[in-house]
């Protein structure tokens, strides 16, 4: 996108191709465009330290591979229109996009199949540095016994619809051999009552054999269900290993929505599916499918009919993403932009999860607004990437003790050239709220040898020095005094490993000096 400029009676601004602007309900402009500025986030956080920059925000191309996936679902069904957000998928850093490829709007007469949508999201993503994760889901009621078309409706069954099934399959493992590496077979299976565990493998060795055949080096996904349930779980793999079949699968993914992003009794599910996964099928990996929360009350979809609201649902998204690598599973945003839902059931209208607000399809999808989600999660991939690794016993290892008043997740990793280590922490006591009032902990661990000590707020992105005040070193052990946390990710690190953008106030301060 080219920079734009508006001009308004007594001021003048101009927009970026990554600026923010709120003008389309003056006639300014058409839609808005992102904000690369380093206050592109603001909130009331208040902390008495010294800013040193903000994160800079870090592309597709920037980043050599990602552990985050992005929803861009349901084009299959017509409830959103790529175009409209397509300009939006590489600045935020997540390289792989999760599409459904739509057995009812690619054959909708039978034995004549029309790929051009599909062709062109995939050929278009691709082009822009991004990876496919592909579900073959749903199924096709043109065929007696095809299944439907939408959430919770079942497998094809008849032999006619299972026949056109595999074909289809077929024909679009062959069209995009050496574009899309990564499936999925079917989404939420287990909605459907008669979907058992051992029907579900079945289908979805079916499926994958198909889809081997065609790509050898293909990725697939075994599941993709409700929550990380083990009763589920643990006869489906039974079932593919009873088969040996279990060579065709690389994940086991489950969906997740939460009030509380860090309820504990979900984690405990989440640890007890990762070691069952880990001990039955050890070359399979977990992963955390769709997860994520609205950004205002909503009449339907999940977790809905509460208060959320931009800073919440931000809140909520980065405590969700860095619990689920702080336990060991790749993570899941859900979804790109808003989602018009108008032919089924499970939903009513429009669902507000998506990271960038929309229209519906009344008003063309247009997009309206980019959340304060956006940039938050844009944040965090700048920084949690394959440039670190999840150090699963730092806690134990470095002596770490803790001191608040709250109940706070902490996790750390490792900036993998360095060594350094990033300790994650924030109060995961309740729901997130709308205050950003802190609370003071302090953490003693064996001295990780930093150069330059800061904390950063994930949510703004903005990035302080740890005053020298605060810090007290005793032989090998160093303790941080008083550092605030509150219900949103903060992070302490070494500055040399982050990459700061600087606002006009920072540069201010630093000419000051």
């Amino acid at each position: 996108m080219k920079i734009k400029k508006v001009f308004h009676k007594g001021c003048v601004f101009c927009l970026f191709s990554t600026s923010v602007c709120g003008f389309s309900a003056l006639g300014l402009a058409d839609e808005p465009v992102l904000d690369d500025t380093p206050t592109r986030v603001q909130t009331s956080l208040a902390v008495a330290m010294e800013e040193v920059g903000t994160l800079r925000p870090k592309t597709v191309n920037e980043i050599e591979t990602s552990q985050w996936t992005l929803g861009c679902e349901t084009m299959d069904r017509e409830y959103t229109n790529y175009d409209r957000f397509k300009e939006y998928l590489p600045q935020l850093g997540i390289k792989r996009i999760r599409l459904q490829a739509g057995w009812a709007r690619t054959e909708k007469d039978k034995g004549i199949y029309d790929f051009a949508w599909l062709d062109y999201v995939i050929n278009d993503a691709t082009s822009r540095g991004l990876e496919i994760w592909l579900e073959t889901s749903y199924g096709n009621p043109i065929y007696p016994g095809g299944g439907g078309r939408t959430l919770a409706d079942g497998f094809p069954t008849s032999a006619e619809a299972l026949a056109a099934w595999d074909n289809w399959v077929t024909q679009m493992a062959k069209r995009y051999k050496g574009k899309v590496r990564d499936w999925c077979v079917w989404n939420e299976p287990d909605l459907n009552p008669n979907n058992s565990p051992e029907r579900t493998a079945e289908f979805c060795i079916r499926t994958a054999e198909i889809i081997k055949r065609e790509i050898p080096e293909a990725r697939i996904a075994a599941l993709a269900i409700c929550t990380p349930n083990l009763n589920y779980i643990e006869p489906f793999l039974q079932k593919v290993k009873e088969e040996n079949k279990l060579d065709l699968f690389h994940w086991v993914v489950y969906h997740q929505y939460t009030m509380n992003p860090d309820d504990q009794e979900y984690y405990k599910k989440v640890q007890l599916a990762r070691e069952f996964v880990a001990k039955n099928a050890p070359d399979i990996k977990l992963w955390e499918g769709e997860s994520g929360t609205q950004s205002e009350w909503c009449r339907s979809g999940a977790i809905s009919r509460y208060a959320w609201s931009e800073l919440t649902q931000a809140k909520w998204a980065l405590r969700r993403m860095l619990a689920d690598i702080g336990h060991g599973v790749d993570s899941f945003i859900f979804s790109a932009v808003d989602l018009d839902y108008r032919t089924t059931s499970f939903h009513n209208g429009i669902t507000r999860y998506g990271l960038i607000k929309t229209a519906g399809a009344a008003q063309g999808y247009k997009v309206l607004k980019v959340k304060q989600a956006y940039y938050a999660v844009q944040n965090l991939v700048s920084v949690f990437n394959d440039a670190l690794q999840w150090d699963e016993n730092f806690l134990t290892d470095s002596s770490l003790t803790i001191d608040c008043e709250r109940d706070l997740a902490v996790y750390c990793h490792r900036d993998k050239a360095s060594g350094t280590p990033m300790i994650v922490f924030w109060d995961r006591t309740d729901v997130p709220g709308l205050s950003n009032e802190t609370v003071p902990v302090t953490l003693t661990l064996k001295d990780p040898g930093f150069k330059e000590p800061v904390w950063c707020d994930l949510l703004t992105g903005n990035v302080y020095a740890v005053s020298p005040d605060s810090i007290v070193r005793d032989g090998d052990t160093i303790t941080f005094k008083s550092l605030p946390a509150y219900d949103s990710p903060v992070f302490l690190t070494s500055r040399e490993i982050l990459t700061l953008d600087y606002s006009d106030r920072v540069l201010f301060l630093r000419e000051k000096k």
